[in-house]
């Protein structure tokens, strides 16, 4: 497979997948699982989440600099640190205010809430960075 295609397949790969998680894998779960469990299983998975976005948005970025196409790789490279400050600083922010949140703290609500409405925010936007890296002419 070529580096233009790698730089069709690979991005759609990525927002699929987003997509995925966000329309099918979050809302099942709390579906099927009380919020407790709900909440332990969803605390395993988007490590594993953030880890698999960051592996694809770093092979989007090598891929497209390979191909001299600078602007999809720079969107790339943006969408990977995005997806390494959600997993290595975002991540286990949020899981501390929720377990103090879970312990009664009043003011870790807050916090939950406000974290988490920037990981919704930061992933939304990386998946709008992904479906337009579909609209860059290469």
């Amino acid at each position: 497979m070529n580096a233009p295609m790698l730089l069709i397949w690979l991005p759609g790969a990525l927002a699929g997948s987003m997509l995925f998680f966000a329309i099918v894998v979050a809302p099942s779960v709390f579906r099927a699982l009380s919020a407790e469990a709900a909440g332990s299983f969803l605390r395993r998975l988007f490590p594993l989440y953030f880890l698999w976005g960051l592996v694809m948005s770093l092979l989007c970025t090598i891929t497209a600099l390979y191909a001299a196409e600078f602007v999809v790789g720079s969107i790339c490279a943006l969408v990977a640190i995005l997806f390494a400050y959600a997993r290595y600083s975002l991540l286990s922010r949020i899981n501390r205010a929720r377990d103090r949140k879970l312990d009664g703290d009043a003011t870790a609500e807050r916090q939950f809430k406000r974290l988490h409405l920037q990981s919704v925010l930061i992933n939304a936007a990386q998946l709008l960075l992904m479906i337009g890296v579909s609209f860059v002419p290469g």
